[in-house]
């Protein structure tokens, strides 16, 4: 006997179908565990719902819960292509703190090598938000906001005890702000960086099987 968990699945939760297609790939099971890829559909009830739903499959029983795609930076000098690795997420509903953070940042730097790592706290919003409730979102202590994090790990926690953690890509920052959802699909730098995350997402959840000291 190890002591080592068992393999777990890992849910990997993002709201946009371009998210989703960015984060396509043939690997369906790594050494942590089989691996789903989930499109929530757009908004903090349409993340809470869907990750709710699948969290109820047995199939998932256990499962670790990632939460991924495009934000907002809030601070000044952050582009688009930068990382946020969230420390917890944030909504009026409650705070849930986010599993191997230092672990997620050094892989990300691996997987992406030049590209800025932001880490702090992730707030959730209703909206895609604009001028000055960007500088107040940024006074909370926030570093970025998006739509789906902060719901989709304060679901996965409600459902059962789990490691959660959220990862986003900048692509829209103070100095580059969108004029709709829409021009996301023009966030080509961005897009990329997404595409290139799954290692740092994969080895996040193996090290989840790892001794504890």
């Amino acid at each position: 006997m190890s002591g080592r968990p068992a393999p777990a699945p890992l849910l990997i939760a993002c709201a946009l179908g371009i998210e989703q297609f960015a984060l396509r790939r043939r690997e369906r099971t790594t050494p942590g565990g089989p691996v789903t890829v989930l499109r929530t559909g757009m908004g903090p009830a349409a993340a809470e719902r869907s990750v709710a739903r699948v969290l109820a499959d047995p199939a998932l029983h256990g499962a670790a819960v990632l939460a991924t795609g495009f934000c907002a930076g809030l601070a000044a000098g952050m582009h688009p292509g930068d990382l946020v690795v969230a420390e917890e997420t944030r909504d009026p509903r409650g705070t849930v703190p986010c599993v191997g953070t230092e672990l997620l940042v050094k892989e990300l730097v691996r997987a992406v090598p030049g590209r800025t790592v932001h880490t702090g706290p992730l707030t959730g919003s209703d909206h895609v938000v604009r001028g000055h409730e960007r500088s107040d979102l940024l006074a909370t202590g926030a570093i970025a906001v998006d739509m789906e994090s902060a719901a989709t790990l304060l679901s996965a926690v409600r459902a059962a005890e789990r490691p959660v953690a959220a990862v986003r890509v900048v692509v829209d920052a103070p100095e580059h702000e969108l004029v709709r959802i829409g021009t996301v699909r023009g966030g080509i730098s961005a897009f990329r960086v997404l595409r290139s995350v799954l290692p740092a997402f994969y080895e996040w959840h193996r090290s989840l099987l790892l001794p504890r000291r």
